[in-house]
């Protein structure tokens, strides 16, 4: 990735572009069932997304035991600026 930017993991990866790509609202149970891995799997991502600032949790009002994952300004640009490298990349091969 660019200079100063985290790495990520293929997971994490894949769970922020869901959430930025599908539409709302995003849940653990159903990232977990989207991308065919367990619901621990996906809340390590999470945690991982959360702490980055790039996804953010939210607590559903009608049912407590559920958590919407949602998107944050911080992983749109990361996002933007992960595809202008690859356009970038893609240009020079």
């Amino acid at each position: 990735m660019a200079r100063g930017q985290p790495d990520l993991t293929t997971r994490q990866m894949a769970v922020l572009l869901q959430v930025f790509m599908a539409e709302p609202p995003h849940t653990v149970r159903g990232l977990a069932g989207t991308l065919g891995v367990s619901k621990p799997a996906i809340t390590r991502a999470v945690d991982r997304l959360e702490e980055l600032g790039f996804v953010r949790r939210r607590k559903d009002e009608d049912d407590k035991r559920s958590i919407f994952v949602q998107r944050t300004v911080k992983g749109s640009v990361f996002l933007r600026e992960f595809a202008d490298v690859a356009s970038q990349k893609a240009r020079e091969v």
